[in-house]
Parts: C-alpha cells; structure tokens; sequence
C-alpha cells in the first residue's frame, strides 16, 4: 500500500471519531434542555399557586412585609437584641468596708477583699461596674463580743443590676480592746541614704511609754513598739515626729491602736573617727633568692569613720601585699582594708616603695616554749629538762640581724589536755610584716602533764614549769 493510501485512510478515521463524539455531545444538550424545561414549568407552576391563590398570598405578604420592616429599622432592632441579653461581669479584690466601733472592739475574721458578680443588662452591667461608690459592707454595728455569721451586702452598684457577692456569707469574731503601756525602743531608716562619715546618735523621746489598745491576745503578741527614725540625708542634730509601730517576736507588724502613733524624736549627729596606723602584712617568700628589705609607704596613719563602740577597738588597718609577685624593686598602689564597724576613711589605698635584696639564713637557738589555754592551770614537766627550741629565720641580712630569742613566739597549746605523757604540736607566730619567715627545726614537744594544780603562773602565755 502506498503511503498516500495510507493517509487517506488515518485522516477518514479521525473524521468518524469526530463525527461520534458530536452526536454523543449533541444528544447530552439535548438531555440537558429537557431537564431545565421541565424545572422551569414546575417552578412556574408553584408560582401560580402561590400568587394567585388566596391563602398563599396572604403567606407571602406577610412575609414580605416583616422583611421590609426589618431591613428599614435593622440599627434599632440590633439594639434592641443586644440590650435584651443576659450579660455578667465578675469584680475582682472589692474591699470590704466594716460597720463597727473600732474603739471598743477589734474584728478578725473577715477577709479584707471579696468578689463582686454583677449580673443584667449590658449597658447596665458596664454602668454598675464603673460605679465609683460601689461597696460592699459587713454590718457588725450593735453585735457583742463573741463569733458572728455575717451575710455581706452592697451599696452604690444601682437598682438595674443582680447584685452577688462572693462569699455570701462571713464568720467575723468580735473581741473587746483592753489598753496596755508599752516602753518606746527605736530604729534607723534608710541609713543608706545617709552620708557615711556621719553617726546618728541616741535619740532622746518626748515621752518614753506609749499606750496601745487592742484585744489581749493581740497585746500579749506584741515584743515592742518602735518608733522609726528617718536619718536620710541628715549632717546634723535633728528632730521630728517619728511613726511608732507595734512589733511581735520575730519582727512582724502587729495590727494595734497606738495613741498618739507618732513621738517626737530629738536626735544628735556625730562623725566618730580615729586616726590609726597603717600596717603591712606581706603573704609567701619572694622568689629567685631574694627578700623584702624594707617598704616604705606615703602614709603611716589614716583617719577611719564609724560608729563610736567598733572605732574604740580598732588600733589598725592592713594593707596586704603578696611577696610571690615580686622580681626586683617595685612601686606598688594597694588598698586598705576597712575593718568591721568602718565605714569609710580619708583614704582607701596606700603607695609602697619595696626594696629587695639577697635572701639569708640564720639559725637563732635558745627561743623560749612558750603555753597557751592551760585553763586549769596543770603543772607540767619536760622529761629532758628541755625549755627551750632552734628557729631557722629567713630574709635579707639587715632584717635577720635585728632578731633576738625574746622577738620569737614558739608556744604548745594545752586546751582540752588531759594529764599524762603527751607530745604537743610546736607552733610559732609569724612576723605581721613578712619580711623574714621562721621555720621551727622540730615540730614536737614531749610533756608530762600533771593531774594537780598549780598557780595562775601556769596559764596562758607562760613558759613550760619543770619540776
């Protein structure tokens, strides 16, 4: 067969196709037309009825009229809905307001806030709610002492609410105040807010008792009644009438009637100081062979501020330097330690010239042992008659040189020691300024203590009694 032949035939076959597919769309159209036809005749059909039809007329104005109704007042009619919906809204933390006599009794009992539900219309509900004077009361007026079941009410939420509170009910205890005198002590307020260098001193009260009523058991919990102070910002002698308050044991306000609650306070302002020496505590040995010859700062003395009793005990400060941190002669800035009770000074730090030099050693013999804490002052005896011990010292020749036997404290401790043959710890106090170090060349003591008593002699900072 010829490829024109061939062509022909594809190209027939592709009309046939075609051909079938038109018939099969035309006889769905028509299908389509039928259904619609006869919808269409029904549905004008059910018209007829309905439109010409007495009764469904009537239907159907009905209708029409309350949807044009309806679309003409739809802004009054939504309205109109919304208002007439149940609407609630919950008050949360009301304070409670009390009815009662406050001066002859005291209440407990009765939570100090509740909560309010309002319940109504929306716009009224919203009003209520942002009502200022509206309270809820527990009324207790004309009850006597005693416990008492009491239905909380409102005031001031309007008549266009339902009103419930929550709870409805309280068990409020009633108790008659008795009046009772108690001493005025004092505090300090904001001490931080007062300059450091200044010291309020003891206040002097216009009246030193103060009366306070309350119930019993309220009286008995009270430790003292404090009058407050406030000294912030104050340089000088001052006064003013100072807010007492009531306190039990372990701190807490206690709820009292105070009269009058304030006193009026006279209170002096002092700056205690004192001058005191500057003192170098050096820490570890300088390394590579050397020593601390000497140091010498750009002060000796500084003036610390404080209160009057810690300033009375204090006869120092510290400056401290760690010696492992030096190489060769140095100039170095160090600050002061402040002791406890301090509060401030006329400097905070010190400039210290350090000189070194070549480390030595010296052997110093015949230092003596000394005895600290023999409480019941036993009698004590060395088996070899032996008092005294060797001390290898350590620093530049110039330091060591100045050291004698008497300048080194070796001691044994004797606290808690029982009688017998015991061997005790030597020990040895270290020079506060660091330049030379002690090392002691033994390290026991060998000591028959004694069960009999001698004289305070034995005690502490004495030698070793051989007998």
């Amino acid at each position: 067969m010829s490829k024109k032949n061939t062509n022909l035939e594809n190209k027939t076959e592709r009309a046939n196709r075609i051909a079938e597919q038109s018939k099969k769309v035309k006889r769905t159209y028509e299908k389509m037309e039928d259904f619609l036809f006869r919808v269409l005749r029904a549905f004008s059909t059910f018209l007829d009825k309905v439109l010409f039809n007495e009764k469904y007329s009537k239907v159907v104005s009905l209708v029409l009229a309350v949807l044009l109704y309806a679309i003409v007042n739809y802004n009054a009619l939504s309205t109109s809905f919304q208002s007439s919906l149940r609407y609630s809204k919950t008050l949360s933390d009301v304070t409670v307001l009390a009815k009662y006599n406050s001066d002859t009794f005291e209440i407990s009992g009765l939570p100090e806030k509740v909560d309010v539900i309002l319940t109504g219309d929306a716009a009224n509900v919203t009003s209520a709610a942002n009502a200022e004077n509206g309270t809820v009361i527990c009324d207790l007026d004309g009850l006597t002492e005693g416990e008492h079941e009491i239905k909380l009410t409102t005031e001031g939420y309007g008549n266009n609410v339902n009103v419930v509170v929550n709870p409805t009910n309280v068990n409020v205890v009633m108790k008659k105040k008795t009046t009772r005198q108690f001493d005025i002590s004092y505090d300090f307020i904001n001490q931080d807010k007062m300059e450091q260098i200044y010291s309020a001193g003891t206040p002097e009260f216009e009246y030193t008792k103060i009366n306070v009523r309350a119930s019993k058991d309220t009286l008995d919990s009270i430790a003292f009644v404090k009058a407050l102070i406030d000294v912030s910002g104050q340089s000088a002698d001052f006064e003013q009438d100072a807010v007492l308050v009531a306190y039990d044991s372990s701190g807490k306000p206690v709820n009292a009637d105070i009269v009058p609650n304030t006193v009026h306070v006279k209170v002096p302002v002092t700056s205690p100081n004192k001058s005191v020496n500057i003192q170098v505590q050096v820490s570890g040995e300088v390394p590579d062979g050397k020593a601390i010859d000497s140091i010498t700062m750009d002060q000796q003395t500084v003036t610390i501020y404080g209160s009057e009793t810690p300033l009375a005990n204090i006869d120092q400060v510290v400056v401290t330097l760690d010696a492992g941190t030096l190489t060769k002669d140095s100039t170095v800035l160090r600050p002061i330690v402040l002791p406890a009770g301090v509060t401030s000074a006329t400097n905070t730090q010190v400039t210290m010239n350090i000189t070194l030099a070549d480390a030595e050693e010296k052997t110093i013999d015949d230092i003596p042992i000394n005895v600290i804490n023999n409480n019941k002052h036993y009698k004590a005896s060395q088996p070899d008659n032996k008092t005294t011990t060797s001390v290898t010292v350590k620093g530049t020749k110039n330091n060591i040189d100045k050291l004698a036997a008497d300048d080194i404290n070796v001691y044994i401790d004797m606290k808690d020691v029982q009688p017998g043959l015991q061997k005790f710890a030597l020990q040895i106090e270290q020079p506060k300024d660091g330049f030379v170090v002690y090392t002691l060349n033994e390290s026991e003591y060998e000591l028959n203590v004694l069960g009999e008593t001698s004289d305070a002699d034995q005690s502490e900072g004495g030698n070793v009694n051989n007998d």
